[in-house]
């Protein structure tokens, strides 16, 4: 199949999705070509089923906003009509689903369905807000097939905007031949020297996923156990971070890592992740993690509790409950025994649940259904 894909290019766990999608359907013999602002973070060129259009927005005095959301629309337009591609993919409703809606009505007769891939935030903080909830609502209702990433965020949507039409579960996925442990004791030592214990998260520092109660955790656990902090990504929140660190006195065991294009790397030599998010429809760091054999330690909300079995595969705290996810990390890094069982138990639920060779396919049956509905 010919597939368009528009996903934003930022560290958020949409654009990191979109971006292994369309890598992992090129792997598998598809033609894929994204259309967006500017190359996804985690897109790996050349490769010869991969091309990338840059959608240019025109500045113009007259516009207060410069209208990405119609320059978009034209690309995808233009990109259909030139790969002759079979069908869109967009993730992240707004404003990709509505360009999607535009394109799709700009190339008539001619039909070019598009799937809407819900990731979240488009949901639960933007499409709520009353200046979207209608174009929001249109947009996911005009789609020609709408995905979840959790049974979390699909029946929030299904209240929220009352959507008539189905929306499928596709869970986020995991490349686990490329996610799995192989630990570089030399990359290692480069941070814990002494062989402190290494904690790690990994965002895109927005205030909804609470950098600064990372760094309050790891400062209650470096009270009872020698660690290190690895905070890789980037955001407005990493400055706050900084801030508490020096506060709290761990600023020289806390390492900002920034932006990260092999994050499998790093996560491979960590110990624990910490993920005290606000909102999380799904928590793609914590699968990644989990790949690694690195237990994660999170916050019971949304999607989560679908990814980790608390006890079994990882530890869940309410957000917010910094002392208690302080305890849990300690108990793991005091604990060998204990650390290893759920470590083991973390890689075993990424590979039979969450690898790509059981949840592509799932796309790839979606193109196809769509594809046969539509004509």
């Amino acid at each position: 199949m010919k597939i368009g894909i528009t996903c934003y290019p930022t560290y958020g766990g949409s654009g990191v999705v979109g971006t292994e999608l369309g890598m992992e359907l090129a792997d598998r013999g598809h033609e894929v070509h994204f259309i967006g602002s500017s190359l996804p973070i985690r897109l790996r060129l050349p490769n010869h089923r991969i091309t990338f259009h840059e959608v240019e927005v025109m500045n113009y005095p007259l516009f207060e906003y410069p209208p990405y959301d119609l320059a978009l629309a034209t690309k995808m337009a233009e990109v259909a009509r030139s790969a002759g591609l079979d069908l869109l993919h967009v993730h992240y409703a707004i404003p990709h689903s509505v360009s999607a809606f535009l394109a799709r009505s700009m190339l008539a007769p001619k039909r070019l369905p598009f799937i809407t891939t819900l990731h979240g935030t488009d949901i639960t903080l933007v499409g709520v807000n009353r200046s979207y909830w209608g174009i929001t609502r249109f947009a996911i209702e005009q789609s020609d097939g709408i995905t979840s990433i959790s049974r979390d965020l699909q029946e929030k949507t299904l209240q929220e905007f009352e959507i008539r039409k189905t929306i499928e579960v596709i869970y986020n996925f995991v490349n686990c031949e490329k996610y799995r442990r192989v630990p570089d004791e030399k990359y290692r030592n480069s941070f814990a020297p002494a062989g402190e214990k290494l904690l790690v998260h990994l965002s895109n520092f927005r205030p909804v996923k609470r950098v600064t109660d990372v760094v309050e955790i790891f400062a209650r656990v470096r009270e009872k156990v020698p660690a290190k902090l690895l905070l890789i990504g980037d955001g407005p929140d990493c400055s706050a971070a900084e801030m508490l660190a020096q506060k709290r006195g761990v600023r020289e065991h806390t390492f900002f890592l920034g932006k990260q294009d092999n994050v499998e790397e790093t996560l491979s030599i960590a110990d624990v992740l910490l993920l005290p998010s606000a909102m999380e429809s799904f928590g793609l760091a914590a699968l990644e993690a989990m790949a690694c054999e690195v237990p994660p330690i999170a916050s019971r909300v949304g999607g989560v509790p679908e990814l980790i079995t608390h006890g079994v595969d990882g530890f869940l705290a309410e957000a917010g409950d910094v002392r208690t996810m302080a305890d849990y990390a300690i108990r793991l890094l005091e604990n060998p025994t204990l650390h290893s069982e759920v470590a083991r138990a973390a890689r075993q639920t990424a590979m039979s649940r969450f690898c790509t060779s059981l949840i592509i396919p799932k796309y790839e049956d979606l193109y196809r259904r769509v594809l046969e509905q539509t004509g």
